[in-house]
């Protein structure tokens, strides 16, 4: 009998990779989530066992409670995998907790939270001599000062808790062109109560993003690791990856690896990257503290992370790896890539040609294998079902 592997959140591609990095190699998973609706996820062949909880954030203890009463019913720990931000956050502030039954990369109860929360990861980046972005504090003397001087315009709103944030406002941030603008949005947050920070935007264009991806051991060294580069986000300029290449940037490896082993960080961690345009200096933008858009590209180029932590966790670690040649390989999430596609043209910011050009080489897809094509069809079917409502309407 081997450790089972719970994965949380399986109504997006994330989870589903997942599923798919640890089912090939005949691992018994398990897709827990609050509700059946849209959970393509948990169409793959690789699921064993589904189950409905409560509600991470509605609910928590209730969830937590179900979460501890399923591990409690094993012969062996299962490995918990956290796929979203919000799974992320209730795990981390019940850490020491779910730790006795379950198995988890990361040993220090709050590390999780310091990393995603823009605000104090800044602060740790600038401890550790890692450049960050201008930023000020809402509640800083002479604000509006610091923001004409220092920051300037455009300049970004950004939150300090991201997940709470896209789910009000279904956005990562904002972009502010004037002060007049500036109070605006600051007024409507205000009545959110979020709070954000005010950004420094780093010249370049999308494609001067890139990203450190690393798995730590519980030594909190890096085991394995590859960077990659994004062409395409969404939404455009501010938004995740939907047309990312794996590249080698020997740099990222220097800053990203130094910055995690110093703050004793263990398990994936995935750091995002700016080249400032001008100067041509790597900036924090932030870190992605579980598994990412880009698992299907990591898989394919030779770095299985979920079954690199699971390997680990049940005691039979992987030899160290990276992948430090250009492998040419895309990650590809068609849907949205086609949304920025239509917003990149509109806005001028890129021609038909050049996008064409980026797309003949070999992909990881977000969602479709043809090997297991039950989640593909039923996220298609999704879609055109909101296609199909939306035309009615009309």
């Amino acid at each position: 009998m081997n450790n089972k592997a719970v994965i949380l959140g399986n109504n997006y591609y994330i989870g589903l990779s997942t599923m798919r990095c640890l089912g090939i190699h005949g691992i018994h998973t398990v897709a827990m989530d609050y509700s059946d609706e849209n959970r393509y996820g948990a169409k793959s062949k690789y699921c064993n066992e589904k189950h409905i909880v409560p509600h991470y954030q509605m609910e928590t203890e209730k969830f937590i409670d179900a979460l501890i009463d399923y591990a409690k019913k094993q012969e062996l720990k299962p490995v918990l995998i956290p796929c979203h931000d919000s799974y992320l956050e209730v795990i981390d502030a019940h850490l020491d907790k779910i730790r006795e039954y379950y198995l988890i990369p990361q040993t220090k109860q709050g590390l999780y939270t310091t990393v995603m929360d823009k605000g104090t990861l800044h602060q740790l980046a600038i401890e550790k001599g890692i450049k960050v972005p201008e930023t000020v504090n809402v509640h800083d003397e002479n604000f509006h000062d610091k923001v004409e001087n220092v920051i300037k315009f455009p300049c970004l709103i950004k939150p300090v808790d991201s997940p709470t944030f896209v789910k009000t406002f279904r956005r990562k941030l904002f972009k502010v062109h004037s002060m007049e603008e500036l109070e605006e949005k600051m007024e409507m947050i205000k009545e959110s109560g979020l709070e954000v920070i005010v950004q420094r935007i780093i010249p370049g264009f999308d494609d001067h993003m890139y990203t450190f991806d690393a798995y730590l051991n519980q030594d909190a060294k890096v085991t394995h690791w590859t960077t990659c580069n994004k062409y395409r986000q969404f939404p455009v300029n501010f938004g995740a990856s939907v047309y990312t290449v794996q590249k080698h940037v020997p740099e990222l490896f220097e800053l990203g690896s130094k910055f995690l082993e110093e703050i004793k960080f263990k398990g994936f961690a995935e750091i995002e990257f700016k080249k400032d345009a001008e100067t041509g200096e790597f900036y924090l933008i932030e870190i992605n503290a579980r598994i990412t858009n880009l698992n299907s590209l990591l898989y394919k180029v030779g770095l299985n992370f979920p079954y690199i932590t699971y390997m680990e966790l049940t005691g039979k670690a992987l030899e160290p790896k990276a992948i430090t040649r250009n492998t040419n390989t895309a990650f590809w999430y068609l849907y949205e890539d086609a949304l920025a596609i239509k917003d990149y043209i509109k806005t001028g910011q890129l021609s038909l040609m050049s996008i064409v050009k980026t797309l003949f080489r070999p992909k990881a897809y977000a969602i479709w294998d043809w090997k297991d094509p039950k989640p593909g069809l039923a996220f298609t079917s999704t879609m055109l079902d909101k296609v199909f409502k939306k035309v009615v309407k009309r």
